[in-house]
């Protein structure tokens, strides 16, 4: 995932501004949070290529993992609310936010703010409600439109934009559904060797228990794949 596939809108905007003032970052620790799929590792990847970061999970700093990081270099650590807080985990954490300076930063991701992250270690939980944190809102219907887009064209499936507006309609909105359904559709599409048409996603939504208003008719709803027997998704396609 690179800066160029990010997909740009209201409710993420703050925290890629201040992803992309590296290296002018004004604090060493910060944290950036929001819901499953809302793009926090995304922006993890972009920061991480641009400074070096090394990534590790929250989870895995209960174990071996917080030995084999390099001080030297900036450190992000993942999904701090969706681990259990233990004395390792804890301390590794307290201590890479102890340590961090301009040069080797430490940047958070969480799915609550990070007052709310849980920990057993009293400083801890002292050094997670004064973060420096950025938010990213639920993604609205504007960056989902532009998402789907996106996913549609990077498998080479030309979906017009009132085809996606219906999906959009009948789906969780959520990037994770989005994501789910488009690639489900392609799969299906490739393995079948169908058109991703009006049926097809019935299908799909009927199984993803969404209820459909679409109709059969092959003008309201028809985009098909390019399937050739040689296909890169696999052998025996039609």
């Amino acid at each position: 995932m690179t800066r160029a596939d990010f997909i740009v809108a209201e409710g993420n905007r703050d925290a890629l501004s201040f992803i992309e003032s590296w290296p002018g970052w004004a604090v060493p620790m910060v944290a950036i949070y929001g819901p499953a799929a809302c793009g926090k590792s995304h922006l993890a990847e972009i920061w991480s290529a641009v400074s070096g970061a090394q990534r590790v999970s929250a989870g895995a700093l209960s174990g071996s993992a917080y030995v084999l990081l390099d001080r030297h270099y900036p450190v992000i650590v993942e999904d701090v609310d969706c681990s259990l807080p233990n004395p390792a985990r804890d301390a590794a954490i307290f201590e890479l936010l102890e340590s961090a300076t301009s040069a080797a930063p430490v940047l958070l991701t969480g799915r609550a703010e990070p007052a709310s992250w849980p920990a057993l270690l009293p400083d801890l939980r002292s050094r997670f409600a004064a973060l420096v944190s950025f938010s990213i809102w639920p993604s609205d219907a504007a960056l989902l439109r532009k998402l789907a887009q996106k996913l549609f064209r990077d498998r080479q499936l030309s979906v017009p934009d009132s085809h996606i507006d219906r999906i959009l309609a009948v789906l969780e909105r959520s990037p994770r559904a989005i994501r789910q359904f488009v690639a489900a559709a392609d799969s299906r599409a490739l393995a079948q060797g169908r058109a991703v048409n009006s049926s097809l996603i019935r299908e799909l939504l009927e199984e993803m228990g969404a209820a459909s208003g679409m109709t059969d008719s092959p003008d309201s709803f028809s985009f098909v794949h390019e399937i050739t027997p040689k296909s890169a998704h696999g052998e025996g396609e039609a």
